[in-house]
């Protein structure tokens, strides 16, 4: 509907729409402009006081007569001493501003609502990610504002280039959404992709933020890899910013959509970049062996322990040196379930009691366990080593897919020994390398195999010495700058064969030349 030239009209139909005279939180505030009847509508608790107060101020002060002939234009040019101002003419749009935060100034004869953003929303402090905590290194994480998040990675990346296209999502609940990038390094059909696949989600709201936008995104699958990474650190945002990715920024989320992502960002985390390249390095390493304890360690050992009279005498320490009631696979089994019940009670148990319900928990399922011969000794020290090295891989989502191909990997080999064993993880590794996130393979770049930067993901190198941006970049800066006295290019960047194409199907040429980036280029995906 379109703003009528008469308030009375707007505010019945104000009324109607958002419940003025039933909403305790709606609130307008009825005053005089030029002599004009006016009026602020605005939601209670979203605006700021002392700014608002100003704007009224100076309202009531304007001489009457003084804003003809042209209002609109008078107003917006001498009279509104506020920087963030806009005219809408549609009603419906004047209420999604009010829902939004800002406030509308109605005046009697105009037939334009004026929106002053003067919003304020209600936000927690800035504080260091629980889940990406580094020993040395920045301290400040997202919060649930958007806009907030936004101004953290601005304050890091002082780029004209930086862009951040805002849309709102939800017929409901009108979520803004913000897509960030920089123009001159991602890739703009896969910008352009993104955006396609966010202008076409029909939903009535996002209650849960950046979490059902993904499922909407890339759809619900029964593959449990992530194929987005999620990350709450500015700083991190950034680096994948520099590396030609874009993300994904949903208010009322305190955590940001990185895409495109292979496995081996799940395997990345920020504290190797705050130490020494070879300490960094090491870190990396232990992370590796981590998630390979974890997700193979129990498996392998239990198909040794069943065929333990046909391992060699160096071998001959593996196995149980007791025996319990319950079968050696259905311990690992329940051991499994009772860890995850074990993290899910510490979750929903107040901070007092977490110490008490940790001492329960470990006599539980250790001592009193062993004790009643429900399990040998064996099985519970290799459940916790796995348990330790699942909590050492940095994200989560990861973690717990991760996890259960672990559950069905312990329960083929149970019943089928080395070949259980064997089909697990063929079928574990089959669906990781038939993934993909945003056209490019999970797997990336170890299959299909790209030399430079895969020696880039197993080695931190010196950051003065990662000379080019990773193959999925645009051509017009695909590599980094260096300084005076770094050292010429090396032969890593000598021609390979093309490995890989992630651009769009509709573009041949661009695809041809990112097929022979991806074949060329010297780094990889080695970010934070």
């Amino acid at each position: 509907m379109e703003v009528h030239k008469e308030l009375s009209k707007n505010l019945e139909y104000l009324n109607e729409r958002l419940g003025i005279d039933v909403s305790f939180d709606v609130l307008v505030r009825e005053i005089k402009v030029a002599g004009k009847d006016a009026a602020l509508v605005f939601l209670d608790g979203l605006i700021k006081d002392k700014e608002t107060q100003a704007l009224m101020s100076h309202l009531l002060s304007i001489e009457r007569g003084s804003l003809a002939p042209n209002i609109v234009k008078k107003l917006m040019e001498q009279q509104l001493p506020y920087f963030d101002v806009s005219v809408v003419g549609d009603l419906e749009e004047a209420i999604e501003a009010i829902l939004s935060g800002p406030l509308i100034l109605l005046i009697d004869g105009m037939d334009k609502a004026v929106v002053l953003d003067v919003r304020q929303y209600p936000t927690r402090s800035i504080d260091e990610p629980d889940l990406e905590r580094v020993t040395r290194g920045a301290r400040d994480g997202f919060v649930e504002t958007g806009l907030q998040n936004v101004n953290l990675i601005r304050r890091r990346l002082r780029d004209p280039g930086l862009r951040f296209e805002a849309m709102k999502i939800g017929r409901r609940s009108a979520t803004d959404v913000f897509i960030g990038y920089v123009d001159d390094i991602a890739d703009p059909d896969m910008v352009a992709e993104l955006k396609k696949r966010l202008t076409a989600i029909e939903t009535s709201a996002l209650p849960m933020g950046t979490k059902n936008l993904e499922e909407y995104l890339f759809g619900t699958k029964i593959n449990p890899f992530p194929v987005v990474r999620f990350t709450e650190r500015p700083d991190v945002t950034v680096a994948h910013l520099l590396e030609g990715h874009v993300v994904v920024i949903t208010d009322t989320t305190p955590a940001v959509m990185i895409v495109p992502a292979t496995a081996w960002h799940f395997t990345q985390h920020a504290e190797d970049y705050f130490n020494n390249p070879v300490v960094g390095t090491y870190i990396r390493w232990l992370r590796f062996g981590a998630l390979a304890m974890s997700f193979l360690l129990t498996p392998v050992w239990l198909a040794l322990a069943q065929n333990r009279s046909n391992l060699p005498p160096s071998l001959q320490f593996i196995g149980p040196k007791g025996t319990a009631s319950v079968p050696l696979f259905l311990q690992f089994v329940l051991l499994e379930l009772a860890v995850d019940i074990t993290r899910m009670a510490f979750i929903h148990t107040p901070n007092a009691l977490s110490t008490s319900l940790g001492l329960v928990a470990a006599i539980l399922l250790g001592d009193f366990a062993v004790q009643v011969g429900l399990f040998v000794p064996e099985t519970i020290l290799y459940q916790a080593i796995t348990a330790i090295a699942f909590f050492a891989i940095p994200n989560y989502e990861f973690a717990m897919a991760i996890r259960l191909f672990r559950l069905m990997i312990l329960l083929l080999t149970g019943l089928f020994s080395y070949w259980g064993l064997a089909l697990g993880t063929a079928v574990t590794f089959l669906v990781m390398v038939l993934t993909k996130s945003l056209g490019l393979p999970y797997m990336w770049p170890l299959l299909p195999l790209h030399w430079p930067s895969l020696k880039r993901l197993l080695i931190r190198y010196p950051v003065p010495n990662v000379a080019t941006r990773p193959p999925f970049t645009v051509d017009s800066d695909a590599k980094r700058v260096r300084s005076k006295e770094s050292m010429p290019p090396s032969k890593d960047e000598a021609a390979l064969p093309a490995a890989l194409g992630v651009a769009s199907q509709t573009n041949k040429v661009r695809r041809g030349r990112r097929a022979r980036r991806l074949g060329k280029s010297k780094t990889g995906d080695d970010n934070a």
